[in-house]
């Protein structure tokens, strides 16, 4: 079930305008350092995108700046007060510092949990790629931060012929990349990096979550990517059950963060 009826793909959903945001950061500072925008993606499904998603929020919110997460599709959704909620939508705004409409933060959400083209294809919906930049586009009018979670890995499906590298390369944002620290993320991860290369996007850094405590080999895994990434190692995640964004806010090296 889509969360925004219809609208031309040329023109801003009304909603857009027509809407009242209770900001938690009043205080608005154009000049911090950084990009406007960034784009989160992973090696793969289940990898902390989310996780890391918010701890860029609270780290940038920590430098003083106001903030806003958005997440423009999400499956296996459950329904809620309004329609259909998402627990990695609410963790996004829960971390923003301000608060934005739900049609803005997750303009596609979907029940079954399965690949998102698939589930658009069920519900008889179009995911529309302007549609989504229309959203960011008023979010970033709210906030001095936004980021933007994908979903998947790089190159999942939203129709028949667009994937999420599409919806990147359409909002023109520094990308994170989030690499799940276990066997066979070395190939995924560089594969990733040269994928948002032929897309002419920036790689502003990554950061290895280590999402298997019993990885073997995770120094010598990590000092190969290293060397063969040429971003910034933005942070490296520890392990841990029940992991906590505003901890792992605490060791990203926002500094770092490669300019386009």
């Amino acid at each position: 079930m889509e969360n925004i009826a219809d609208s031309s793909p040329l023109t801003p959903h009304p909603s857009y305008t027509n809407f009242h945001a209770t900001r938690r950061v009043e205080s608005r500072n154009p000049a911090q350092a950084g990009p406007k925008g960034l784009f989160v993606t992973g090696t793969d499904t289940g990898v902390g995108k989310t996780l890391i998603s918010c701890a860029l929020l609270h780290a940038f919110t920590a430098a003083g700046n106001s903030t806003v997460g958005m997440k423009p599709v999400a499956a296996g959704c459950v329904p809620g007060q309004g329609g259909l909620h998402c627990e990695d939508v609410e963790s996004l705004q829960r971390a923003s510092s301000v608060r934005a409409p739900r049609e803005l933060v997750n303009p596609y959400a979907f029940a079954p949990p399965v690949a998102p083209h698939v589930a658009a294809a069920e519900a008889g919906v179009t995911i529309d790629l302007k549609h989504i930049r229309h959203a960011y586009l008023a979010l970033a009018e709210l906030a001095d931060k936004v980021v933007v979670e994908g979903v998947g890995g790089f190159r999942v499906p939203l129709d028949e012929f667009s994937d999420t590298a599409d919806l990147a390369q359409l909002l023109d944002l520094p990308i994170v990349l989030v690499v799940g620290m276990r066997l066979g993320c070395l190939s995924h991860a560089m594969l990733t990096v040269e994928a948002i290369a032929a897309r002419g996007l920036t790689l502003a850094g990554w950061v290895a979550n280590r999402i298997e405590p019993d990885m073997e080999r995770f120094d010598a895994n990590l000092e190969a990517l290293r060397q063969r990434i040429v971003a910034p190692l933005l942070g490296v995640v520890a392990f841990a059950p029940q992991p906590d964004a505003v901890r792992v806010a605490r060791g990203l090296l926002l500094p770092l963060l490669s300019q386009p």
